[in-house]
């Protein structure tokens, strides 16, 4: 398969992600999920994810979709559509599944694919992450990492 539509084949449904996670999950992989608007991608969300990557072996990142980025953040957002920004996520040679969801937290795709790493930035607390009681309550892990300082999408978007 010719590397586009290899990219291209990483971005599933919310339907096809279930039994995914199930294969891998046989298998004996650890699964690592991640969530966000990942609006305009830079040097801080592929080190935050490069990071989260590595703490399993199937890395899944929910994307939040065209309307509940606008819903989270306004009518002048997102600045590039969710089709563009899956594909640029899926493009990164750690991620192993991209999965647009329309709702405004990630809630019912973290039930759905049960990670073993519920991972998010920083800038959470445990006790201010979508799902984390749900994960921890079967021996899943959540985990912080830190943000690497001066990377937003909104500071990136403020300078132009």
């Amino acid at each position: 398969m010719s590397t586009l539509p290899t990219i291209k084949s990483k971005i599933v449904d919310i339907s096809e992600i279930r039994e995914l996670v199930s294969k891998w999950k046989s298998d004996g992989n650890s699964i690592v999920f991640t969530n966000g608007c990942f609006d305009v991608l830079h040097y801080g969300h592929v080190t935050y994810l490069a990071e989260a990557s590595d703490l399993g072996d199937k890395m899944i990142i929910g994307l939040n979709s065209d309307a509940s980025v606008r819903r989270l953040k306004g009518e002048t957002r997102p600045i590039n559509g969710q089709h563009e920004r899956a594909v640029l996520l899926a493009a990164l040679q750690f991620v192993d599944a991209v999965v647009i969801f329309d709702e405004d937290t990630p809630e019912n795709l973290i039930n759905i694919v049960g990670p073993d790493f519920l991972v998010k930035g920083g800038d959470y607390t445990i006790d201010t992450i979508v799902g984390a009681n749900f994960v921890m309550s079967y021996g899943g892990k959540v985990i912080t990492i830190p943000l690497v300082e001066n990377f937003s999408s909104s500071s990136i978007i403020k300078r132009f």
